[in-house]
């Protein structure tokens, strides 16, 4: 079954490739506005974006880009680190000369994303944090460390595992489809890197949140096992001026399975922002 256009991205305005090989794309106006620079999780690239994209990029510059291992950008075996990963994203704002930048970032995407915020907030001038995990319970990290360990030690992924965590039942839909096959083509060991800072920095941020200056809105689903509401409830309660949305009947992958919502959520949190007249260096 073919996928539908919403599931595809939409004609480029630029596409680039970083000295460091970051892959880049630019979709939609190109102005003073800050752009919206849009960050995937583990084991997914820019594909993932293509709804969100679809619904911002007549109003809006939107940059998406592949994180390391991941996509168009080859593995880097010195990323082992959250703060690699932010490194990598301030790289991007620097080499297009973006001063600053609205950041979207779901999953691994939004560890970076608020990580970034945190440390560079004259570089920020929001933050949507989609789906992120904060300050797991031994309970709730033991998992994703042992499949963290099993990708580096022998390269194990259980695609269909992954998926039926991500969706519940429903694996046949075009969300479904287009995770897989992401899935499926993924560098492996930047997969294994990324997913051990994905299960060891879920705390990264729990004693500096409280100093997050810039607008965020947290926001997760009320059928997400691991990325729990309880921790964008907390997220939210800590950081000062920020928000919470908790989606209902949606799971972990709710940028797929309810794009409108989330496309909406997104714009949303740009009203809410300080109106900014220098996003170009």
């Amino acid at each position: 079954m073919a996928m539908t256009d919403i599931y595809h991205l939409p004609p480029p305005r630029e596409t680039g490739t970083l000295d460091n090989g970051t892959a880049w794309t630019s979709f939609g106006r190109h102005d003073l506005q800050p752009p919206i620079v849009l960050l995937h999780g583990v084991g997914m690239s820019q594909e993932f974006w293509a709804p969100q994209v679809h619904g911002l990029f007549a109003s809006h510059e939107v940059i998406t880009y592949d994180m390391w291992g991941h996509g168009g950008t080859p593995s880097n075996a010195a990323a082992t680190t959250l703060q690699d990963f932010t490194v990598q994203l301030l790289g991007l704002l620097d080499a297009l000369d973006i001063a600053q930048a609205h950041v979207v970032g779901h999953s691994m995407g939004a560890l970076v994303a608020l990580d970034f915020a945190i440390n560079f907030p004259d570089r920020c001038a929001s933050a949507v944090i989609l789906n992120a995990v904060f300050n797991r319970t031994a309970e709730q990290r033991a998992p994703v460390l042992r499949r963290a360990q099993a990708l580096l030690t022998d390269g194990t992924m259980n695609i269909e595992a992954t998926l039926e965590r991500w969706f519940g039942v429903d694996l046949d839909g075009e969300p479904a489809q287009l995770s897989r096959r992401l899935l499926s083509s993924v560098n492996p060991r930047g997969y294994a890197n990324a997913y051990m800072v994905f299960a060891t920095a879920d705390d990264a941020q729990a004693g500096a949140i409280t100093d997050l200056r810039v607008p965020t809105m947290f926001a997760t689903s009320d059928g997400d096992p691991n990325s729990t509401p309880e921790m964008s409830e907390t997220m939210a309660q800590l950081a000062p001026s920020s928000s919470c949305t908790i989606l209902r009947g949606h799971k972990h992958m709710m940028s797929l399975t309810d794009p409108n919502a989330v496309t909406e959520l997104i714009e949303q949190s740009f009203s809410t922002a300080p109106a900014s007249n220098r996003s170009r260096l």
